[in-house]
């Protein structure tokens, strides 16, 4: 079955999830639905904010796990809300029951469609010379021959190569691929995000042959409408001119296409990470006009976090890729003491299968979705310290539609 895929392709805050409850709540009743979202608190929205229909999201139903209540909900037929994580662990009982549905899969915000698997190249040898996995020399798909019911400590590899859906680059590491078929059980499928020509879900399309259209969101009045994809009318300069971002000698520390990557900010010794954690101390109170804990937000690698908290911040740090959220829409500043790039394995697998990626794009997407965050998604300022001097560029040309 061929899916028809829908890329709504929108700047944050131009109605795209809005348009998307319009749909639902407009759509006949032979049309089911099933609605993925990153965070519990937009599932308990499709429940109150859809009319003419009834979401449920599934539970620990009977002593069961949700994914079983998942089951339960498809095959029962019932419009369902859930979450990425959950959405996540789809298996082959979940293929078969859509596959027989006719569910429109709605995606709110791209998915995390592959990621790392923990495990050191020694073991992957071993595990090789032991007979227990072969290598496919053409998709690099990690298949199980050994023991079926193998409990050691390799019971995580066998259960993901006995999916399917694990994969080998370059001798040396593993990576696990969100099962495509999948999405193939849906006749349709809309995707709603921002800057989808440089996310991993674009790039894993791509590589498994689905095809999709763009399109964009409008109001019309109190209403939504899907448009033509016209980046030029997203007003990125009215967005950029909300924002202040610090510009002095605090931004040194970031001098370099590689300052504050993943990858330094772990080799950093204790003199330059004490610098990063008392620049933004300095920077809330001196050049965002003193502003205290409730008003910040912060982001870094989630490894150095208690490294650069800044005395008097403790519990303000958010994750550097966040988006689809409310939850800061009242902070006016904030510190991105990072330098984005995409994760090296997560980039073999897509480059290794001829899939070109935009490391200047991706980066630029992840800013400004954690800049949206902030309270300039009300129309207000923000103060802001980046002092990536890379990620910096990179917002400016994002904002004169240069990349």
């Amino acid at each position: 079955m061929t899916t028809e895929i829908t890329v709504v392709d929108s700047i944050m805050g131009s109605g795209k999830t809005q348009w998307a409850i319009q749909h639902m709540s407009e759509a006949g009743p032979m049309n089911n639905f099933i609605y993925i979202t990153p965070f519990l608190s937009e599932v308990a929205r499709v429940k109150a904010s859809v009319t003419g229909r009834t979401f449920v999201e599934p539970t620990i139903f009977n002593d069961t796990s949700k994914l079983e209540d998942l089951k339960r909900l498809i095959a029962s037929n019932r419009d369902i809300v859930s979450t990425h994580a959950l959405f996540s662990r789809a298996d082959e009982e979940v293929i078969e029951l859509l596959e027989q549905s006719g569910y429109t899969l709605i995606l709110d915000e791209v998915m995390d469609v592959v990621d790392s698997v923990t495990i050191k190249a020694t073991d992957i040898r071993r595990l090789q010379s032991n007979k227990d996995i072969v290598i496919d020399e053409e998709t690099k798909r990690v298949d199980w021959i050994g023991d079926p019911e193998d409990k050691s400590r390799y019971r995580d590899i066998r259960e993901l190569a006995q999916a399917g859906n694990l994969y080998l680059f370059r001798g040396s590491f593993m990576v696990w691929a969100f099962p495509p078929a999948v999405f193939r059980a849906f006749p349709k499928a809309i995707v709603l995000t921002y800057l989808f020509k440089c996310q991993m879900q674009r790039y894993y399309f791509d590589m498994f042959n689905f095809t999709y259209d763009y399109k964009g969101v409008k109001s019309n009045g109190d209403r939504y409408e899907l448009c033509d994809y016209d980046p030029k009318s997203e007003r990125r300069d009215d967005l950029r001119k909300l924002i202040k971002v610090y510009e002095g000698k605090m931004n040194d520390i970031g001098r370099g296409k590689f300052a504050l990557s993943q990858s330094k900010l772990k080799q950093y010794d204790d003199a330059t990470l004490t610098q990063i954690k008392n620049n933004a101390a300095n920077f809330f109170r001196r050049y965002a006009d003193n502003a205290k804990k409730a008003d910040v937000y912060l982001s870094t690698l989630k490894e150095v976090e208690p490294l650069l908290t800044p005395r008097g911040f403790k519990n303000t740090f958010i994750p550097h890729n966040a988006r689809a959220t409310n939850e800061y829409a009242d902070k006016r500043a904030v510190a991105y003491l990072i330098n984005r790039f995409m994760n090296r394995e997560k980039g073999a697998f897509f480059q290794d299968n001829g899939i070109s990626i935009d490391e200047d794009l991706y980066a630029v997407s992840e800013l400004v979705q954690w800049l949206w965050r902030s309270r300039i998604r009300r129309g207000e300022p923000i103060d802001a310290y980046i002092p990536s001097e890379r990620m910096r560029g990179l917002l400016d040309a994002w904002a004169k539609y240069k990349i």
